[in-house]
């Protein structure tokens, strides 16, 4: 089965690696959100494709979910030296992936080309998809003001109210032709357990992208990053409470409504189950928490079983 994943952060990461170990090598390909990428010290840093390259590639860091395991500081330590704020923590081999990526983008490359060769390098099996080839950031407006996401994110920990999300520069983006033929040719979508806002909101705001997916004949499938009003990591509940929507299974479904004709929640939130129907979708109830390796496999095993039945 050719799968196509959408994802960003350590959630829809923990779920794309399930599905890299339940399909057959080069099966899968993961578009992931490139929104969350930003300069440091003339490098460019992709924050949400490295999580997932990473984990694809079995070297993240397992304590953290992001950066690579093992990784020594000491190149953030000099820089500490000298006198910077070294808020974004960069490790010494992750820090290679930065200075390789820029020098190949300055040099020409896309960000799907170099993208590829830094996954492939990796012995990732299948297709790493940035969203779009051209530079969007996501800004968060919150009440000191408009702050790129990664300051809101990392620098301020997440602890300001969000007001609005905007995507500076995604008006100019478009699906790039690799994620165009991999939606296309797949047999099923799948939208990962990662923010709806941040992650995969970015993804279904570049334009043409709702419509390829929605084009595309595969059966499409989300699973809740929401459990028991929950996020399982990150700000995602309450950035949907402060921006009007209800943190829940029933609220993620709804912001994927006409999207998805699947909708995956934890046991926890069985009682919303009929809500969720009432919405136009199938819903499977399960353990959604992915706690190890085996409940990733798990899980993606029983998504690639729900997607199938879909397909009828």
């Amino acid at each position: 089965m050719r799968v196509v994943a959408l994802a960003g952060g350590v959630g829809g990461a923990k779920l794309a690696a399930g599905l890299q170990e339940a399909l057959p090598a080069g099966e899968l390909a993961v578009v992931v959100n490139t929104a969350d990428d930003f300069e440091l010290w003339g490098l460019h840093i992709s924050p949400d494709l490295d999580t997932v390259m990473y984990t694809l590639a079995g070297i993240a860091n397992p304590e953290t979910g992001w950066g690579i395991r093992g990784d020594t500081f000491s190149t953030l330590e000099m820089l500490g030296r000298y006198g910077e704020d070294t808020w974004f923590l960069l490790g010494d081999r992750d820090m290679a992936t930065h200075v390789l990526r820029t020098a190949r983008l300055r040099e020409g490359g896309t960000p799907t080309e170099v993208a590829a060769d830094l996954a492939g390098a990796l012995g990732v099996p299948g297709r790493l998809l940035p969203m779009c080839d051209e530079r969007v950031s996501t800004v968060v407006k919150t009440p000191e003001g408009a702050l790129e996401f990664q300051e809101y994110f990392v620098r301020r920990g997440q602890r300001d109210e969000v007001l609005a999300v905007s995507f500076r520069g995604i008006e100019g983006a478009r699906p790039t032709a690799a994620v165009r033929e991999a939606l296309a040719a797949a047999e099923l979508i799948v939208l990962c357990p990662s923010n709806p806002v941040v992650s995969i909101g970015p993804i279904l705001e570049v334009p043409g992208m709702r419509e390829a997916i929605g084009a595309a004949r595969a059966p499409k499938v989300a699973v809740s990053p929401i459990v028991g009003g929950r996020a399982l990591k990150g700000p995602a509940d309450r950035m949907m409470i402060s921006l009007g929507y209800e943190a829940s299974a029933r609220g993620v479904a709804r912001l994927y409504r006409g999207l998805v004709e699947g909708m995956v929640i934890d046991q926890t939130d069985s009682d919303e189950r009929s809500d969720i129907e009432g919405l136009g979708m199938e819903v499977l109830v399960t353990d959604a928490v992915m706690r190890d390796a085996a409940d990733r496999v798990r899980l993606a095993r029983e998504v690639l079983r729900f997607g199938e039945g879909l397909r009828g």
